[in-house]
């Protein structure tokens, strides 16, 4: 979970202290070769730090969570998006999936595995786009914080 703080912008949030401690739980989890790509946004770079400690991280911005205007949490908005009912002024679920895509392409290795630490609605985006994931609402919904998804890409 993210340190919330209502004066500061969602994407600067970096983690409270149980998220760090919840982060660390997913480092079994990690291939110990595995390329490790993060969003830049704080609390992506955070857990995904935390998760394999002492290992690098490189900071991507085509990982970061979808663009929208700044609004409480409000889940149904959130449930339309990733079943591709976006509200007005949310960024383009194709825009998404592009580009956390070109992401992977960039850096997709030919013997490591590649680890991806960001946000649920953009990779549920992605997903989505990839044909992996056919109940968009349903496997967003079931998301933890944080949560490990593996997949073939």
């Amino acid at each position: 979970m993210p340190a919330l703080d209502p004066e500061t912008e969602p994407a600067e949030w970096d983690l409270a202290p149980e998220g760090v401690a919840a982060a660390r739980l997913l480092g079994p989890l990690l291939p110990a070769d595995a390329v490790l790509v993060s969003s830049d946004e704080p609390k992506a770079l955070s857990t995904l730090a935390a998760a394999a400690p002492g290992r690098p991280v490189i900071a991507e911005p085509g990982l970061r969570e979808v663009e929208r205007p700044r609004e409480p949490f409000d889940r149904e908005a959130r449930l339309a998006y990733v079943a591709g009912r976006p509200p007005d002024g949310w960024e383009e679920s194709a825009a998404v999936a592009a580009r956390v895509e070109a992401v992977v392409a960039r850096h997709r290795h030919a013997t490591r595995p590649l680890v991806l630490g960001g946000h649920g609605m953009a990779f549920t985006t992605w997903l989505v786009s990839r044909g992996l994931v056919r109940d968009p609402a349903g496997f967003w919904s079931s998301l933890r914080l944080p949560d490990v998804v593996e997949t073939a890409v």
